[in-house]
């Protein structure tokens, strides 16, 4: 449905459809009547309406929307009437460039009034007693006038016109088409009315940021005036921001006037703070900052808020920790962390650690000597370990060698040393303790335990206690390398004893001190209970009144017997032998689907990965992530050490 164009003149409403619409709309208007249409419809408020006299001025009179709307539906109404009293003809005659007044034809040269219908009697054909139409004529228009008189005067009964269904669905389908356009012409009033409405309101609001940035601005030169004449204070700037941050909320961001804000406020604290001692007084200003941080928003590493922290504050507290801060004295820095934490921006704090506390640390620690330094390391440097945390490996690695230096001349009847590498076994990993372990405190232990003698008759316990104290720090399995010397020379002197008739009670009671010394993480390891039921099975032995066997005796047996086992197994293949160890040593051996090393087929010995290779008669077992040739022997060795680490 096409839109609709209309100008309400003077004399007459003028009607057009857009150039989409029907031809039977192009039709009503002639080419002489046609307009420029892309003049749009002129609409004011009834309040604004203003009649113009001077014709040549102006042609037509402005209407309200409802008035037009009204106006346009009655000529519409009108022009339909018309159309159906007229007729098709009139309106086809219309199309063909007939004019009302000129004569038919091309040139106009035809006749001008339509020919005269004239009524002829009832019943008589043309010509019928040589009747004459001429002379009727004038008759005939006399009847006629009369009839037009009789028609006029008021009768009882008047001849009731018909209109057919045809022109009544006309007429409705034109009715229907007409309340269409006028319900589209309402909506784009409507339309036109909230576009009005919210250009309205945009220039409104623009008026009003612009009223509020003209606030805003003379505030600024007002403080700018202050600031030059040396009569701004951080009481004054303070309680101005914050009037302009409360009144103009989206100004406050859109305009940075936090960054203007920290510009006029640095001179102001460089002046504040120039005498302070953050680790004095670390109280002071805070409540000062704290106002400011709120004000400036945001303490981002590029925020005004973290640039006023880093000139006014950190400034402060490196000029103080130059001068009189010590790594070795952590307590006055660390308060004033803690009072500061919830105003400090992460970036500042990062500063700190890195410009600061991490040079002085690391010195501290390179020059500590435990023979002259009272304090022990790890007061003053684990305070800074949740700070410092694991990405400052450098410090992790200064304190490791500083501690295995200092162990190099270290014997294990100093107890001191215990007490400075115990605190440090958490912060490691567990490669690296174990590293100052194996590197330091071992081989020393070791030494001492091959040193010690079991004496029933006069046991001297002071290397034993040495080596024990350590049992909490060593891993096990190194710890279990140590043990293995002692219970080598404990059985060998029970053995001894038990060879010589002794008081069996006497014997029990030794037996049960000696386990009553071992500490409970070491009971509890399979590998210890092993070598004290050794012991045990001796004394039964000697209870029973059986041939005590020397320790070590049964396992030189058993590998005895394996030997010739294998000798005898010359016409077994490499996996057979393999397997039948395994389960003579009741391991499990099994196949690992899906795993291959250089083309073999990957086994399990227990807890060992490994692969035959049956060509060249060798096995290899994956060890420390490489492979390695091994004997049987070695094979049971890495599982049992397996087994022992697992425990």
């Amino acid at each position: 449905m096409g839109g609709f164009m209309f100008v309400w003149s003077k004399r007459k409403v003028k009607h057009y459809r857009t150039k989409d619409s029907d031809s039977d709309s192009e039709g009503r208007c002639s080419k002489e009547n046609r307009q420029d249409l892309s003049k749009p419809a002129k609409f004011v408020s009834s309040r604004k309406r203003k009649h113009e006299t001077d014709e040549n001025s102006y042609d037509g009179i402005i209407m309200t929307s409802t008035e037009c709307a009204n106006m346009f539906k009655e000529h519409i109404i009108h022009s339909r009437v018309k159309e159906l009293k007229e007729g098709i003809g009139p309106k086809l005659m219309r199309k063909m460039g007939y004019k009302e007044g000129h004569g038919i034809g091309k040139y106009g040269q035809g006749i001008v009034n339509p020919i005269e219908v004239n009524m002829r009697p009832k019943f008589q054909g043309l010509g019928y007693k040589k009747y004459n139409e001429t002379a009727n004529v004038t008759a005939g228009s006399q009847e006629t006038s009369d009839e037009n008189k009789a028609l006029s005067q008021p009768s009882k009964k008047r001849k009731t016109e018909h209109v057919t269904a045809k022109k009544l669905r006309l007429a409705e389908l034109d009715m229907q088409i007409i309340e269409c356009e006028l319900n589209n012409e309402r909506e784009k009033v409507v339309s036109l009315r909230k576009e009005k409405e919210r250009l309205v309101n945009d220039a409104n609001r623009k008026r009003k940021q612009l009223d509020d940035l003209e606030v805003i601005e003379s505030a600024l030169d007002k403080l700018n005036n202050d600031s030059h004449s040396g009569t701004l204070s951080l009481e004054l700037l303070g309680d101005s921001f914050r009037y302009l941050k409360k009144r103009f909320p989206d100004e406050y961001k859109l305009c940075g006037l936090s960054t203007i804000a920290c510009s006029f406020a640095l001179p102001l604290f460089s002046r504040l703070f120039k005498g302070w001692d953050p680790l004095i007084k670390p109280a002071d200003h805070i409540d000062v900052i704290s106002v400011w941080k709120d004000l400036l928003q945001g303490d981002e590493i590029d925020s005004p808020y973290a640039k006023l922290f880093a000139e006014a504050v950190f400034r402060a507290v490196r000029r103080s920790s130059a001068n009189s801060w010590q790594a070795t004295n952590p307590e006055p820095l660390l308060h004033f962390l803690d009072i500061w934490e919830r105003l400090m921006p992460h970036a500042a704090l990062q500063k700190i650690l890195d410009q600061i506390v991490m040079p002085k640390l690391l010195a501290a620690v390179n020059s500590w000597d435990p023979r002259t330094d009272t304090i022990p390391m790890h007061i003053w440097v684990h305070p800074w370990l949740p700070l410092v945390d694991q990405k400052h490996t450098t410090l992790y690695h200064t304190v490791q060698t500083k501690l295995e230096s200092v162990l190099n001349e270290w014997h294990p009847s100093d107890e001191s040393a215990y007490d400075v590498l115990s605190p440090w076994k958490p912060v490691f990993d567990r490669e690296s303790w174990e590293q100052i372990m194996v590197r330091c405190i071992t081989p020393k232990l070791l030494a001492v335990m091959q040193e010690f003698q079991v004496n029933p008759a006069d046991q001297k316990l002071d290397q034993f206690y040495w080596v024990l104290r350590w049992t909490n720090l060593i891993p096990i399995h190194h710890m279990l390398q140590i043990t293995d010397v002692f219970f080598n020379k404990w059985l060998a002197v029970l053995y001894k004893w038990l060879c010589s008739k002794p008081d069996l009670q006497e014997v029990r009671n030794w037996y049960l001190g000696w386990k009553n010394l071992i500490p409970t993480n070491l009971l509890s390891n399979e590998h210890i209970r092993g070598r004290l039921n050794m012991g045990l099975v001796m004394m039964n032995q000697a209870v029973q009144g059986l041939e005590v066997v020397p320790p070590g005796l049964r396992e030189k047996v058993s590998d005895k017997k394996a030997r010739e086992q294998m000798d005898d197994m010359g016409s077994m293949s490499l996996k057979e032998i393999i397997e039948l160890h395994a389960q003579h040593n009741d391991l499990l051996f099994k196949l690992k689907p899906g795993r291959m090393h250089d083309g073999h087929q990957v086994y399990g010995f227990g807890n060992i990965s490994i692969i035959m290779d049956s060509f060249n008669q060798k096995v290899f077992a994956l060890t420390e992530d490489k492979w390695s040739v091994v004997s049987l022997e070695q094979l049971m060795k890495l599982q049992k050490s397996s087994v022992q680490r697992r425990n």
